[in-house]
């Protein structure tokens, strides 16, 4: 609902009429972009149409065609479905829409490139306007429609997208009080390993000063023959021809169905030679080095230095991967066999700690695989010219008798002080510490603000990392057995 005391503002496309959202100004689902249907379907997102009078402003808009999440993680992963076309939109949370000179967090969400919104309860983002910052959630395309490498060089749509949010930003950003010399793209899992992406992408450059990635780094990528694998699968899943009008002219339902069966096939796949590093990461709808848009493996270009003026703030939870062992009941059914086999196909050496089941320690094979070691690969390759941070986040959850412990996406509510939000306890369970919550916002606004999080950078030999626990702290080089031993294929 509209209130009388938000200002109206207006951005090139039009007047738009916000609301009161926890005590702050909140301008929802303002569209950055045209709806990709029609004409537009899986093609490269086009600017959004102005409008005639005030548009409102008031709710989240339509979200993206997309995967709901496997069953057994819908209790603990809250996922808005709303309908309509207009689904390239964005949410602006701000302090003060008559400011000036703001600084700016844009927050791109995670769900595998397959599922998630910018409309997430987790994501509300009053407690960042509350303390200066304006702050940006943003939906953008995924599954085939976002990331489906096509022969006539159609490709990486969901980066585009997050490209022309960020484009949004840097021209309409003032009208909401924000600096566009002072944003901070931000994201988690899927969308830490987008910011990560976006580091090495030359249309990107310029559009950010400062990024964060939360649980991903720039390891998942596809090369172009697996991306074109991935499409000649899909299409002969929909039983058409490979080409983006065959495939855009199906009903997007019937491809996010076909996207989801090659998805499980690749999953449940052992042909690790035919599928290659996609029978180990599962995630084949992703951004792909296509030679235009992602020039290069990102990590390597970051490695030889692109994004090295952009200060970086990287990290993990602690105890990543047992959110889908817990949640779909494997953990307590994996077996050393299972353990051995696992940990040499990803060749991880596992670490068990004293009372680990084989479970536990699975568990802490796959974080470190999927997770840890991509975000030290990341921070390696930066840390000695380019300012970076590392953290982890270490509070476990009581969800799930305690046994979630500190998984995959805990940390969120955290990192926007949104422990009051209505999901929140289905994650963090019913004894979350505020003040954790409080030191760990508190870190992230002023990185965003300052380009400092408070403590000191991630510098070899020291390699010095916040650990936020029930006391938060910071340690010297807490993996260097990992650093000397890796070897990710």
């Amino acid at each position: 609902m509209a209130d009388r005391s938000v200002p109206e503002v207006r951005v090139r496309s039009g007047r738009l009429r916000g609301t009161l959202d926890h005590g702050v100004p909140a301008y929802l689902g303002i569209p950055y972009a045209a709806p990709p249907f029609g004409a537009d379907r899986m093609r490269p997102p086009r600017p959004a149409a102005p409008w005639d009078g005030v548009r409102d402003a008031t709710a989240y808009g339509p979200t993206v065609p997309k995967s709901e999440y496997p069953a057994p993680l819908r209790p603990y992963l809250i996922e808005p479905v709303i309908a309509g076309d207009d689904c390239l939109n964005l949410n602006v949370w701000t302090p003060d829409p008559g400011a000036g000179g703001l600084p700016v967090l844009v927050w791109l969400h995670g769900g595998g490139f397959t599922s998630g919104s910018g409309a997430v309860g987790a994501y509300r983002g009053s407690a960042f306007a509350r303390d200066g910052v304006v702050c940006v959630t943003i939906n953008y395309r995924l599954q085939a429609e976002g990331f489906l490498h096509l022969p006539d060089g159609t490709g990486n749509l969901g980066l585009l997208d997050q490209i022309a949010a960020l484009e949004w930003v840097r021209d309409d950003i003032a009208a909401f009080g924000g600096d566009p010399a002072r944003v901070t793209v931000a994201g988690q899992s899927a969308g830490a390993m987008s910011v990560a992406t976006l580091l090495a992408v030359p249309r990107a450059a310029g559009l950010f000063r400062a990024a964060i990635t939360q649980s991903g780094a720039a390891w998942n990528t596809l090369d172009a023959p697996t991306g074109a694998k991935v499409a000649a699968a899909l299409a002969a899943e929909l039983g058409v021809p490979l080409s983006r009008e065959a495939i855009a002219a199906v009903p997007p339902g019937r491809v996010l169905a076909a996207s989801e069966a090659v998805t499980q096939r690749i999953q449940a796949s052992s042909d690790r030679d035919g599928w290659g590093r996609l029978a180990l990461t599962s995630l084949p709808f992703a951004p792909v080095v296509d030679g235009d848009v992602l020039p290069r493996d990102p990590q390597a270009a970051i490695a030889d230095g692109a994004g090295h003026r952009v200060p970086l703030l990287t990290g993990t939870t602690e105890e990543e991967a047992r959110l889908p062992l817990v949640t779909s009941g494997a953990l307590a059914a994996i077996g050393a066999a299972e353990v051995r086999a696992t940990s040499e196909a990803h060749g991880v050496a596992p670490r068990p700690q004293p009372g680990d089941s084989p479970g536990d320690v699975l568990a802490r094979v796959l974080t470190d695989s999927f997770y840890r070691i991509p975000a030290l690969r990341l921070a390696e390759a930066r840390a000695a010219t380019a300012p970076t941070w590392m953290y982890r986040f270490d509070l476990r959850s009581t969800a799930a008798g305690g046994l979630l412990g500190a998984a995959h996406a805990v940390d969120l509510a955290f990192t926007f002080d949104t422990l009051d939000s209505p999901d929140a306890a289905l994650l963090v369970g019913d004894s979350a510490s505020p003040a954790v919550a409080a030191v760990m916002h508190t870190a992230w606004v002023c990185f965003v603000r300052d380009l400092d999080p408070g403590w000191p950078r991630y510098l070899p030999p020291t390699r010095t990392t916040m650990l936020f626990g029930e006391h938060p702290h910071t340690v010297d080089d807490p993996y260097g057995d990992l650093l000397s031993t890796w070897r990710v294929t």
